[in-house]
């Protein structure tokens, strides 16, 4: 199902943590209409996409059997987007994060500044941190639902990497304090998340658990690889462990970021002069591309796009996306997206072999809207 474009599911993950919110008692939509409980841990594995669940049951059946529902990622399917999305309980038309790479108004700057918004560098993921010249806080103004839950008091807990602590993501996405639970492994992540659960408390809890490394290895060996299918095994041990160790009135949801595709077919644009020329600052990541170009050129720009890249990708220009919606409704960070956006299709990547050295030589891939990248679990218990 790799090629097929998603059709749009009834919820998105921008109503997890609304839902989630309104279980724990607070005034809030409850898309997801989940039903009242004491305390809450969400559980986030990057990577997991549902049709990859699928495929490989065998070695998943507790999420292939838990698996409620099939929601969408969102456009584009990217962990920053994504986390953000997830954090503040809306599309990336309304927080920002537009992609893993955009450009960002940089005062005194003759070309577009790209930012990396999961690394939160400027120019590429090895760049200067730009935490000082884009504060968290600014690109990215709206309230998470972790503030809300705290201001309802809700003790939350966050159970990931220590490094994550303070990155700009964070600090823009998820915003509010917390009991910080550092935790890699996923045997740290069970007995963390057990733990902050544990025991009376004269306050509801919510915990927030991220796991990485299904994400990192599906890029480095491909999903559905060896060492990819011992990851989800892990993955799906522990899920089980946590639906049979966790209080009875403590609700868990499973859910996901993204899926993944196997990269088949690479389109270099940095050996490809016709997809640079009168190209300011190419952004984005392997799946979708977001392209700045020249004044007045971006007519130019998508012309020579689409007829080089053929049937390997969509291009479409800002307004068609704005139009279409393509990073939700509203136009209040236009200025963020490409004056073109590429999409790539089926197992291509649109890859930068001199600008990017490390992300083109990955396996697997994410961010576009076919069904494998977009489609991820609802698991509930």
């Amino acid at each position: 199902m790799t090629g097929i474009p998603t059709r749009a599911a009834a919820h998105s993950l921008a109503d997890v943590m609304p839902s989630i919110a309104s279980s724990l008692g607070v005034d809030i939509r409850n898309p997801l209409q989940l039903p009242p409980t004491r305390d809450a841990v969400l559980v986030l594995v990057d990577g997991l996409g549902a049709e990859l669940i699928r495929e490989h049951a065998d070695v998943a059946p507790t999420l292939a059997a838990m698996t409620a529902r099939m929601i969408s990622a969102g456009f584009p399917a990217t962990t920053a987007t994504s986390l953000t999305s997830l954090a503040v309980g809306a599309p990336c038309s309304r927080h920002g994060i537009v992609g893993y790479s955009f450009a960002l108004p940089d005062e005194g700057a003759d070309t577009p500044t790209v930012f990396n918004s999961l690394r939160w560098t400027t120019g590429s993921a090895e760049g200067p941190s730009a935490l000082d010249r884009f504060p968290p806080r600014e690109v990215q103004v709206l309230p998470s639902l972790m503030e809300l839950l705290t201001q309802h008091g809700v003790d939350v807990t966050y159970v990931m990497r220590e490094d994550f602590r303070e990155s700009g993501l964070t600090r823009a996405a998820f915003r509010a304090d917390g009991d910080y639970r550092p935790a890699i492994s996923l045997e740290e992540i069970r007995e963390a998340v057990l733990d902050a659960v544990s025991g009376s408390s004269r306050s509801p809890r919510f915990v927030y658990s991220y796991f990485g490394d299904l994400d990192l290895i599906g890029h480095i060996h491909g999903p559905g690889s060896p060492e990819w299918r011992q990851s989800l095994h892990d993955v799906d041990a522990v899920v089980a462990d946590l639906a049979t160790d966790l209080p009875p009135d403590c609700r868990m949801v499973v859910t996901a970021d993204h899926g993944m595709v196997a990269a088949d077919t690479v389109i270099d644009i940095d050996s490809t002069p016709a997809l640079l020329a009168d190209v300011d600052a190419v952004a984005g990541e392997a799946r979708v591309r977001h392209l700045y170009a020249r004044a007045g050129s971006g007519p130019a720009v998508q012309s020579a796009w689409s007829a080089e890249l053929g049937g390997h990708a969509r291009v479409v220009s800002r307004e068609q996306a704005l139009d279409e919606e393509l990073f939700g409704p509203g136009r209040e960070h236009a200025e963020r997206l490409g004056d073109v956006i590429a999409i790539a299709t089926g197992g291509v990547i649109l890859a930068r072999s001199h600008h990017e050295k490390m992300e083109s030589s990955l396996l697997g891939h994410h961010g576009a809207n076919t069904a494998a990248e977009q489609h991820i679990p609802l698991v509930l218990r």
